[in-house]
């Protein structure tokens, strides 16, 4: 199945205890690669979300930003560091004893000190568990949010590459046909050369064999043809499939370039190098496009 790699996808979700904002992205990216943003206190949920990703998403770059913001009113716990204090005290102590101070240090000047005195916000007991589920949930909304955009998205890829394979493969009939057309005129000059080496009584007839073994092995693009038509048919399997077919497709179009090649190299005919050029441009055309599929 044929589906883009690039989408974009953001739920909202309003609950008494917090608001939650999921967004995901995908763009092209050989292999599967996630990246999460989420808030620490979901650190415990990481591993289910990245699963929730990896059970949609086959390849590409996914990037998972999720925001929670708590309508409950914050705890924080205070730390009084004593010796830090302690310290203070003394030194002002000392100080004082040499006349450069007249009192010793009030809590006003204590708490001009950070190291003195620690504030720390904490989440409200249990809300980090309460809260999983629902995140889980928005994200799996997100996701099948974003697949549904890079099936739409794929359907257009699907067009381009159909009415390109087929253009691809008018080429190569073009091409085959030419070979074929060449390969006759081919053995007409061969039957004149055999002709004029049998003439020749100081010929061997190994020398006439060698030339026929030339032309077979020069002028046969039976099994390219052959190869070449089996990939085109596997391509259109795979667009049908449901599971996702990019790295195939991209392989096959690896493949196909190889038979153009064997062919060019090995037929002779009227526009063959010309519809050669031409069958690896829309190759190339079509492998771009290949690099966004999934």
């Amino acid at each position: 199945m044929i589906k883009s790699m690039t989408g974009f996808a953001s739920v909202t979700v309003d609950e008494p205890t917090a608001a939650i904002a999921v967004t995901v992205r995908g763009v092209n990216h050989r292999f599967l690669d996630v990246q999460l943003r989420a808030p620490a206190s979901l650190a415990a949920t990481e591993g289910r979300l990245r699963a929730l990703v990896q059970q949609r998403i086959a390849r590409g770059r996914i990037d998972l930003s999720i925001s929670v913001q708590s309508r409950k009113r914050p705890v924080v716990d205070v730390e009084v560091n004593e010796e830090v204090i302690e310290a203070l005290s003394a030194a002002f102590e000392r100080l004082r004893e040499r006349g450069l101070v007249q009192s010793g240090p009030e809590a006003g000047d204590i708490l001009r000190f950070p190291q003195a005195i620690t504030v720390r916000e904490r989440d409200p007991e249990g809300e980090d568990t309460a809260i999983a589920p629902t995140v889980e949930a928005a994200v799996a909304d997100a996701l099948e949010q974003l697949d549904r955009m890079r099936a739409v998205e794929g359907e257009h890829l699907r067009n381009e590459l159909d009415s390109r394979r087929e253009r691809l493969r008018q080429l190569f009939e073009k091409a085959a046909a030419a070979a074929a057309s060449g390969a006759d005129a081919l053995k007409a000059r061969l039957r004149d050369r055999i002709a004029e080496l049998e003439a020749d009584q100081t010929v061997e007839q190994a020398a006439i064999a060698q030339e026929i073994v030339r032309f077979a092995n020069r002028s046969d693009i039976t099994e390219e043809t052959v190869r070449f038509r089996a990939h085109l048919e596997h391509w259109r399997a795979l667009s049908d499939a449901e599971e996702p077919c990019g790295r195939k497709l991209d392989f096959l179009l690896q493949e196909m370039n190889r038979e153009v090649n064997t062919l060019g190299a090995k037929a002779e005919g009227p526009g063959i190098p010309e519809l050669v050029v031409s069958l690896k441009a829309e190759l190339e055309k079509m492998r771009e496009q290949v690099q966004n599929v999934e």
